[in-house]
């Protein structure tokens, strides 16, 4: 069930990144002939208008072919009125920019979605004191409720590393202990740690954790709105920081995933409730935005550069050019997808 339910997921984030494409061109006048969530054989297929739509056998992505363009040939050209190649370089690129608008809109949309069901928090109760931290030495105890962090309002446990790490001095608490309030004064102490891409960092911390109380928060639809937005952001860099660490190096190839992990993530969210699948698929939706933009001739991001080119110059690239940049392209990328397939059975064998 799981692993249906991560498919199901995988191939409407496609379908969606495909209708942005499609949208616009319509928009814009552009024939568009084929219309497919997935690659390969097609399993199966309908004539809508003058577009087929198609679900093919391999679900690994998905594609719209408009009238004169062609991946698997970019030289095969058609300047019809209804063709994408007839359109003015910042129409073409409008229509490319729509597929990875349409996957942050989709994250948008499930963030929005998420704020109205309600958003589980962490409640400031102290569970555990850990020995001999800064925490024991200034006597904090377990329930204690932590109010304020040098002045500032704690609301969520998250609220209190977020606090203290941007914080150099010594730091003071006000506590509510049994219905009074306390003061205590805390010197944190610096550790060695890891962020979440893996590289070592140092963290403040006064050494305890939290009881697991915790409340659900409802948005209102402005408040939706914003934290719909600022989930989006913030998605949206981590996918950018996480892209530009393994192209410097500062994050291991071993660490890229391939087709399995994402199935096999999504299928444990599905498990965990509809929350989690909805921030696992805003997650992936940010991340397919993200990657599509990557300036690799194969993906939009490349075809982006293309125009951008033709719009400074006047001029397209050569045939022969853009012959070879797309097969490099695609090679790369190629390179890539096996390369996260060969880490997905490396971590499959571990287990």
């Amino acid at each position: 069930m799981g692993i249906f339910v991560a498919l199901l997921v995988l191939s409407v984030l496609i379908f969606f990144h495909e209708l942005g494409h499609f949208t616009a061109a319509r928009f814009f006048g552009v024939q568009v002939d084929v219309f497919s969530i997935g690659f390969g054989k097609k399993l199966y297929s309908r004539m809508i208008g003058k577009t087929q739509w198609s679900i093919s056998v391999i679900p690994l992505g998905g594609y719209v072919k408009m009238k004169g363009q062609d991946d698997a040939n970019p030289t095969k050209i058609s300047y019809d009125e209804d063709s994408y190649n007839s359109k003015k370089p910042w129409q073409r690129i409008v229509i490319l920019l729509a597929g990875p608008f349409a996957n942050f809109l989709l994250a948008f949309i499930l963030y929005f979605a998420i704020a109205n069901l309600g958003v589980p928090k962490l409640l400031p109760y102290v569970g555990k004191v850990g020995a001999d931290t800064p925490a024991m030495h200034a006597g904090l105890q377990k329930e204690d409720k932590i109010i304020q962090i040098n002045g500032i309002t704690v609301k969520y446990w998250e609220d209190i590393g977020k606090t203290i790490n941007q914080m150099k001095e010594d730091i003071t608490l006000i506590v509510e202990r049994r219905q009074k309030r306390i003061t205590l004064q805390l010197h944190p102490k610096v550790i060695d740690d890891q962020n979440v891409f893996g590289e070592k960092i140092t963290r403040r911390i006064i050494g305890i954790s939290p009881s697991g109380k915790q409340t659900t928060v409802y948005y209102g639809f402005l408040e939706g709105l914003n934290y719909a937005w600022e989930e989006t952001k913030k998605a949206s860099l981590l996918i950018v920081q996480s892209v530009q660490k393994l192209i410097t190096g500062a994050v291991g190839t071993d660490k890229l995933g391939g087709i399995i992990t994402i199935v096999d993530v999504t299928a444990q969210a599905s498990s965990a409730g509809i929350l989690a699948l909805f921030f696992f698929t805003a997650l992936i939706s940010v991340n397919l935005g993200v990657l599509n933009l990557l300036p690799i001739p194969a993906l939009d991001g490349g075809h982006i550069m293309f125009n951008i080119y033709e719009m400074i110059t006047g001029k397209t690239a050569s045939e022969k050019v853009m012959m070879y940049i797309t097969m490099v392209g695609w090679a790369l990328l190629i390179s890539l997808m096996m390369l996260g397939l060969y880490n997905d059975i490396n971590r499959l064998m571990e287990k």
